[in-house]
């Protein structure tokens, strides 16, 4: 049962877009930064690290994903920074164990991917609207 819920879900990534790939990369960064939160609240210290370095990971994969040649590339710097600045309280977390720099770091996460997720819906909103503009009318 195992081995066909990780060959479905190595398939739900592959076959991914890379919008949903983008917002898939989001939802593993909250996912286990919530869990260290938790692990060091509960003083877990083999689980905060755990955790920590498993977001830590994806926030790396975010940053090195950044394409700066798009635009004049000030959204890719800010992201760069706001990345910069999550994987630094990652690691004071893992160096004091206080839970406050997870949720700092969680905080800019959730507003990132909340704006993702607006950025990825909109066009198809988009689409929707003008299907309804122009052709859902009674003639």
């Amino acid at each position: 049962m195992k081995n066909a819920f990780q060959k479905y879900k190595s398939t739900s990534v592959t076959s991914a877009s890379r919008e949903k790939l983008l917002l898939m990369l989001y939802e593993g960064a909250i996912k286990f930064t919530k869990l260290a939160i938790q692990a060091a609240e509960e003083k877990k210290i083999a689980e905060r690290g755990t955790n920590i370095g498993r977001a830590y990971d994806i926030v790396l994969e975010l940053n090195n994903t950044l394409d700066h040649r798009v635009g004049d590339g000030s959204v890719a710097k800010n992201l760069e920074q706001l990345y910069m600045f999550i994987t630094e309280q990652y690691t004071q977390a893992n160096i004091t164990g206080d839970p406050k720099y997870l949720k700092d770091a969680l905080k800019i996460l959730n507003t990132l991917y909340e704006g993702w997720v607006a950025a990825v819906e909109q066009p198809k909103k988009d689409n929707t609207d003008t299907k309804i503009a122009v052709g859902g009318g009674k003639g």
